[in-house]
């Protein structure tokens, strides 16, 4: 678990590494712009919006392919850490048979989408079904006909099978 929050601190530092030099620009050139407005007396906010953008545009295109390397240092280490160090780790693998006895989301599919409908509705539902079909022409794929349902693997099993079929 401490991988994760080193990840984290330093997905932070790539932001303020990335986030850092524009903004410092940005500042510098309205420093001076409020200088000069100051020592001018002309009070224009466009003047002072123009050199900032244009500034940190250049600070962006010139830094671009450092801020696409931390990035994808950042992403790299991440994919690692997801594929690599997770699947490895003990506390993070459920069980085998870890939904044999659970159902996840059994209630919330269980509304009846007919009874919630307005009217309009219900006459756009059964204009887009397909006409002539009713339960006897209906193929039966559900998963309950005679077959013993078989648990996925969970992340150690999977790695298991994928080094013995390699």
């Amino acid at each position: 678990m401490d991988f994760l929050i080193e990840y984290f601190a330093k997905g932070l530092m790539t932001m303020l590494m990335i986030a850092m030099p524009c903004v410092l620009t940005a500042a510098a050139i309205g420093l001076v712009v409020g200088i000069l407005q100051a020592v001018t007396q002309v009070q224009e906010q466009t003047i002072a919006a123009a050199p900032k953008i244009f500034a940190v545009f250049l600070v962006i295109i010139l830094l671009g392919t450092v801020y696409i390397k931390l990035l994808s240092n950042l992403f790299n280490e991440g994919a690692v850490i997801a594929f690599d160090v997770i699947p490895k780790s003990d506390e993070f693998v459920l069980p085998a048979g870890y939904y044999n006895y659970t159902k996840p989301f059994i209630d919330e599919m269980k509304t009846d989408t007919k009874k919630d409908m307005t009217p309009m509705n219900r006459i756009l539902n059964d204009a887009l079904t397909p006409q002539g079909i009713n339960q006897k022409n209906k193929f039966n794929f559900s998963r309950t006909s005679g077959a013993k349902e078989v648990p996925a693997p969970n992340l150690v099993e999977r790695k298991t099978i994928m080094e013995n079929n390699r």
